[in-house]
């Protein structure tokens, strides 16, 4: 848990970090605050230790006022206001204020560049709250909370940096399983270029068993890019891939000769079909610079990252590249990594261009690839 000076809001009133001889009255106050959607004891007592959240309260001698509770999003620059309680006869005095603008200055020494929240559509004091503290809405969950209640989503960014963001509206859609990656971020990207297009567990396997490498480590395999590709053309789209290497991908994958050799027969299969079909593919680096060409000329991108910066597992896993700017990329990734993580965290999620550098490279060959995606010429 990340640790502050305590310093006092009034006279009488500190804020500081959350301790576990905190923890039956920050319960109490949960309890008492709200009737859905509660912490329980069990969580709150993770969260204080938690090494990717920040719980602070605020006090006034043993009296607890009010707790806030922010998520740091592993492996981007997203922090996320998951909970705040002021208890009854602490408000009107500026402790929710307070709390959320210590715990921004607090992400920020983090490395975050934002902040998101969900707020109850019908909550109009919270949302003017938010509002006033420069967050903004910029969509809706139906149906979020556990009595049905819609959610706002709303956003700050907490490190202010020039921008110029280049975005289009891309749909989330999170995989159903665990190597259907490539198809759930493919079909964000073709959900996103035509909006005909409606995404299914159906579509998601059909593109998997045209794609897949057939093995991975453990499980199933995941996608060969060249295989998304042709998924994307055989639903009339114009793809193109771009490899930084010409061998059989993902073979140091796998153990035994047999499957390295089944890898060997995939890939070049792929490239066969490739020609046929008249998909190019560059054997290059694709660089920053080019996949904010491909935005900009209205293409949506999809590349191979390592999890590793994420969840600390080297496991390949493919996101869509859906904005740019100065400072970010952004990406919709179809993978919650964590039980709190909705799927407000997992779109457009800011990852500082130096991170992502060395996040869009996998295994010992450094393999770096993508798949642009486009909606096909008239």
């Amino acid at each position: 848990m990340t640790s502050t000076v305590s310093t006092p809001v009034t006279e009488s009133v500190r804020v500081r970090p959350a301790g576990l001889d905190d923890l039956e009255r920050l319960y109490a106050l949960e309890v008492a605050t709200f009737e859905t959607d509660r912490l329980s004891r069990r969580r709150m007592q993770y969260w204080i230790r938690a090494e990717n959240g920040i719980l602070l309260l605020a006090e006034q001698g043993e009296k607890l006022l009010g707790y806030c509770l922010t998520l740091l999003h592993r492996g981007t620059r997203l922090a996320r206001l998951y909970s705040l309680a002021v208890s009854p006869e602490a408000r009107g005095q500026g402790i929710a204020v307070e709390l959320i603008q210590r715990l921004e200055k607090l992400a920020v020494q983090r490395g975050k560049l934002f902040m998101r929240l969900e707020v109850a559509k019908d909550n109009q004091a919270a949302i003017q709250l938010y509002k006033k503290l420069g967050f903004v809405t910029f969509g809706t969950f139906e149906d979020y909370y556990e009595d049905h209640r819609d959610a706002l989503r709303m956003q700050k960014r907490i490190r202010h940096v020039e921008a110029n963001l280049r975005r289009q509206e891309v749909p989330w859609y999170q995989q159903t399983t665990g190597f259907t990656c490539g198809p759930a971020a493919l079909m964000m990207v073709m959900t996103a270029l035509d909006r005909s297009i409606r995404p299914s567990q159906e579509l998601e396997l059909d593109i998997w068993r045209e794609a897949t490498t057939i093995y991975m480590t453990t499980g199933h395999g995941g996608c060969h890019p060249i295989g998304l590709a042709l998924a994307a053309q055989s639903r009339g789209f114009e793809a193109s891939v771009m490899i930084n290497n010409t061998e059989p991908l993902f073979v140091e994958g796998v153990r035994t000769t047999g499957k390295k050799q089944i890898l060997t027969v995939v890939h070049n299969h792929f490239v066969a079909q490739a020609v046929q079909a008249g998909v190019p593919v560059t054997h290059a680096n694709i660089t920053q610079k080019q996949l904010e060409q491909f935005l900009d000329e209205g293409a949506l991108v999809l590349m191979l990252i390592s999890t590793y910066r994420m969840d600390s597992r080297k496991a390949p896993h493919w996101v869509a590249v859906t904005a740019i700017d100065d400072q970010c990329l952004y990406v919709h990734d179809p993978d919650p990594t964590e039980d709190e993580q909705s799927a407000l965290d997992c779109q457009y999620l800011p990852i500082l261009r130096r991170d992502f550098d060395r996040m869009s490279v996998f295994g010992r060959n450094q393999l770096r690839t993508a798949v642009i995606v486009r909606k096909q010429s008239a």
